[in-house]
């Protein structure tokens, strides 16, 4: 897992690869989210999860996304620099995931771009990639931040 103090826009540089460590998901995280948030049958009701498109209970790709947004900010690599974020491109739900997957999560660094109306800032795009236990790709996304500058 990696740990990430004191990072500021001017450490997003192409390139840079960040990692965080890992989170299983039970079948109780899975179904109390769903309920909350998503109550699809394949989300909430076990038997119909079964005999659904799924063939067995699965996490809401909402749920996926919020993980991989709590896996990387467990890092710290954004408690130093971020002024928040102006949305996300590309969003894919690739494969389920299922109750007792573990996740974590690959951030790498697509581009960099200092802000021209604001010195003391900028913006870098990053490609997350959110893999199971078997390094099975199960989403991906760009996420676009606005960084506080170190100076």
């Amino acid at each position: 897992m990696g740990s990430y103090s004191d990072v500021y826009f001017d450490d997003f540089t192409e390139g840079r690869v960040f990692e965080s460590g890992g989170m299983t998901l039970s079948e109780t995280q899975i179904l109390d989210f769903a309920l909350a948030w998503d109550p699809q049958p394949f989300h909430i009701d076990i038997p119909a999860a079964e005999a659904g498109p799924f063939g067995g209970l699965i996490s809401s790709g909402f749920q996926t996304l919020v993980a991989a947004f709590r896996l990387m900010h467990a890092t710290g690599y954004l408690d130093a620099a971020s002024m928040g974020s102006p949305g996300m491109d590309e969003l894919r739900w690739l494969m389920p995931v299922r109750p007792g997957d573990t996740l974590r999560v690959s951030g790498e660094v697509l581009e960099q771009k200092p802000s021209k109306s604001k010195p003391g800032q900028g913006m870098a795009r990053v490609q997350y990639t959110v893999l199971n236990q078997d390094a099975a790709a199960v989403m991906t996304f760009i996420g676009i931040h606005i960084l506080r500058k170190r100076s």
